[in-house]
């Protein structure tokens, strides 16, 4: 045996045909000549961490999360600041970190991924007890979430989305002190405030140009667009790729500390966490060692994961 001893988190609930995928995933790793992998359930009392820590008590030195945002997240929470590393494999409409690999809702194309070997350490935020890799996210963004059933995710992906941000348009602005290092309070009325490690939205759209995964830095955005208008030239912006974002101002920080007048909706990396009036984040400079595609050390984590999915062919043979 050549690959190192493995483990799948698995939620169950994600995926449609379990036994399916055990199989497609022990045939592949035996082929590539890795042990056969240890795995693990999830349940609604521990959506991962718990799993993923027991992997690693149990010898595992590469993770599969196979699940929604809230497994990756639970299992990178787990794996932060040691040296075992994580792979994705998407499952049901897919999660923000698998969209920041280019791996969609597509299993194959995680292993293969994992299996090329493509490693890079990254760097993680840091919110309570909580680890998140790209986005953390107060006000609209995660209003958003809060509006989109699992159903329609389920029937139109990702587009769902936009019929659960269309219901807060034109909700009130929030009133908020943004701090950024220990500096002084920045008072603010936006609609949301995101902390970003890597870019991307679901759907591959690319909110933070400038982040890099491994700088020992978070990304703010800070997004206060007050109609429609505003909001129809903020997402142009974004989607058409500008240099500059009307209604959005950016910044860098290793620490961010964000204070609300009332409580608001909150996300960590696509998965909502309790309504609160603070966020406050931190970054862990490359704390996390995740599985991405070949060249490992380009800024985006997605780069090429085109030819990696046609190299996944033979898995879906």
């Amino acid at each position: 045996m050549t690959g190192p001893r493995s483990a799948v988190v698995v939620n169950p609930t994600k995926v449609p045909d379990l036994d399916q995928l055990r199989h497609v995933v022990g045939e592949a790793l035996t082929k590539a000549g890795w042990p056969a992998p240890k795995w693990y359930s999830t349940t609604p009392e521990d959506p991962g961490r718990g799993q993923a820590k027991q992997a690693v008590a149990d010898g595992a030195r590469l993770v599969f999360a196979c699940g929604g945002d809230g497994t990756v997240t639970s299992v990178v929470t787990a794996l932060a600041g040691s040296d075992v590393a994580l792979a994705v494999l998407p499952a049901g409409t897919g999660n923000l970190l698998a969209a920041n690999l280019g791996l969609g809702t597509d299993p194959e194309t995680g292993l293969e991924v994992a299996l090329e070997g493509g490693r890079r350490r990254i760097d993680v935020g840091v919110i309570g007890d909580r680890c998140f890799v790209v986005m953390a996210g107060m006000g609209f963004d995660a209003q958003m979430l809060e509006g989109t059933s699992e159903r329609a995710k389920k029937h139109i992906g990702w587009l769902a989305y936009l019929h659960g941000g269309a219901k807060h348009l034109l909700d009130r602005p929030m009133r908020a002190r943004i701090r950024l290092d220990g500096g002084p309070p920045m008072p603010r009325r936006p609609r949301a405030v995101i902390v970003g490690n890597v870019g991307r939205l679901q759907g591959g759209v690319r909110l933070l140009s400038k982040a890099e995964p491994d700088d020992g830095k978070l990304n703010v955005a800070i997004l206060s667009p007050a109609n429609l208008a505003h909001w129809a030239a903020l997402v142009w912006a974004v989607v058409s790729r500008r240099d500059r974002i009307p209604l959005m101002e950016t910044y860098t920080a290793q620490r961010v500390e964000i204070y609300s007048n009332r409580a608001q909706a909150r996300q960590l990396d696509g998965d909502l966490i309790a309504p609160g009036k603070a966020m406050k984040i931190h970054v862990r400079p490359r704390a996390l060692l995740l599985c991405v595609p070949q060249p490992d050390s380009d800024p985006d984590l997605a780069y090429d994961a085109s030819a990696v999915a046609e190299r996944a062919e033979k898995l879906r043979e």
